[in-house]
């Protein structure tokens, strides 16, 4: 009689792989530590093998692991275009994005990885330049979104976050240094 997998611990076993730990796994995938871990537990005993080799708070997979990885990829991608594919409110097709290049690393890979895992019809195209030549692509209609780091945005423009500035000097020191917490840079 055919087994099937259970897609669920599947997915907490493949985020856990490609995240390197359980806890951080389990924030990408909405749930708890605890039940991250159960599922790889059922997992593991449904196949009845060791997935993951565990020492001093480390985890690496396992040879088994190794494999069952890129399985794992692969059927869930299957399965994320199946239902995306079917859906009725599917969102598929092309986004362009513009991003300033000081805010690319290490904000925008983990969001593109999860736009995909929620969207894998939608292809982002991302752009990294300087923010007044893609507000003028934008003004072209070259970007159907854009990311700036400016002090005041455009009419129009919707403010996602706020950082405030931080100044750092020696006492009576004749420069001073200007943090700005939301581009992680210092200035003289």
């Amino acid at each position: 009689m055919p087994r099937n997998l259970d897609l669920a611990a599947l997915r907490s076993f493949v985020t856990v792989a490609d995240v390197g730990g359980v806890t951080k796994a389990a924030g990408y995938l909405n749930l708890t530590q605890s039940a991250v871990s159960m599922q790889i537990k059922r997992l593991e005993d449904a196949l009845g093998m060791q997935l993951f080799l565990r020492a001093a708070r480390k985890l690496a997979l396992s040879p088994e692991g190794e494999q069952l990885v890129s399985y794992g990829r692969r059927m869930l991608a299957l399965n994320d275009e199946v239902l995306s594919r079917f859906s009725t409110a599917a969102c598929c097709g092309p986004i362009r994005l513009g991003v300033p290049h000081d805010v690319v690393y290490p904000a925008i890979p983990g969001i593109l990885r999860r736009m995909a895992q929620a969207y894998p019809m939608v292809q982002v195209n991302l752009v990294s330049s300087f923010t007044i030549l893609m507000k003028e692509g934008f003004a072209r209609g070259e970007f159907d979104v854009m990311l700036t780091t400016e002090e005041t945005p455009d009419p129009g423009a919707e403010v996602l976050g706020a950082r405030g500035l931080v100044w750092v000097g020696a006492q009576f020191g004749a420069r001073a240094l200007a943090y700005a917490s939301d581009r992680g840079r210092w200035r003289v």
